[in-house]
């Protein structure tokens, strides 16, 4: 299985987040949700995660700034921080980089991918 990680899942879309906390968990994973950006700041700022997967189009405060106030607040700098997106194109990537991301997944979430993402060093 490789390290287990905390992980943090951030989307509004509450049946995305829970199916994809549960492959984290049969991954092995510690694994936390959250369903909107103040939520996900508090619960990084509680569970410490190692990799957040953080959906970028979320309603009040989108992605990319709960990626700058991960960082910049909750002091996550060397958490890896993962987009997840519908939005695929070379700008949105640009922007998710500028925002502190480490990586841009597209969905559908590829497990395998996930899986590789989660056995990089911190």
């Amino acid at each position: 299985m490789g390290t287990r990680r905390r992980i943090l899942i951030v989307d509004d879309n509450r049946d995305a987040a829970d199916a994809l906390a549960e492959l984290m968990r049969d991954f092995g994973h510690e694994v936390s949700t959250a369903h909107d950006g103040r939520s996900a700041l508090e619960s990084a700022t509680i569970h410490r995660p190692e990799l957040v997967l953080l959906d970028i189009s979320m309603p009040e405060m989108d992605g990319f700034e709960v990626a700058r106030r991960l960082r910049d607040e909750v002091g996550l700098h060397d958490a890896i921080l993962v987009a997840l997106t519908g939005y695929g194109e070379d700008r949105h990537r640009g922007l998710s980089r500028d925002a502190g991301f480490d990586h841009h997944v597209t969905k559908p979430v590829d497990a395998l991918k996930l899986e590789e993402l989660l056995k990089l060093p911190l």
